[in-house]
């Protein structure tokens, strides 16, 4: 993904309060989220703060704050390219965020689920456990972060 391009992820926000629909939008550079709310922006997705709001109550309550004591899960489409051919498949994000950030990731693809286990909160290294299950010859179709 370049870094003009900017993707659109929905998905779930949870914590003792409840749950939500949420939009999560990743520019390449930046993770962005909306929560009750309050703008959540980071460099990954464990970095999530507050977004600086002056003149909004909730928002300037909460400005620099990290995100924790909850859970995010999305899913989103994550080809596999085999042959040259692309094929469809389905990335299932599951992100607590807590003490620490624990993020885990399964690519439903041709009738299986590759798993990356727990890896902190790294995205591009849950990504790259997943990777290295795939059968022999498949990539991912596309990136999904861009690393600096």
């Amino acid at each position: 993904m370049s870094s003009e391009s900017t993707e659109v992820w929905t998905g779930w926000y949870r914590d003792r309060n409840g749950a939500e629909a949420i939009v999560i939008t990743v520019d390449g550079r930046q993770v962005s989220a909306r929560i009750r709310g309050v703008e959540y922006t980071g460099a990954s997705f464990a970095a999530l703060r507050a977004a600086d709001a002056a003149g909004v109550a909730d928002v300037a309550e909460k400005s620099g704050e990290t995100l924790t004591g909850c859970v995010l899960e999305w899913d989103l489409p994550l080809p596999v390219v085999v042959d040259g051919a692309a094929q469809q498949a389905t990335l299932s994000c599951l992100l607590t965020l807590g003490e620490r950030a624990d993020l885990s990731l399964t690519l439903h693809y041709g009738g299986t689920a590759y798993e990356s286990g727990i890896a902190g909160g790294d995205f591009e290294e849950a990504l790259d456990r997943v990777r290295r299950q795939l059968p022999e010859g498949a990539v991912f179709g596309r990136r999904l972060l861009q690393t600096a």
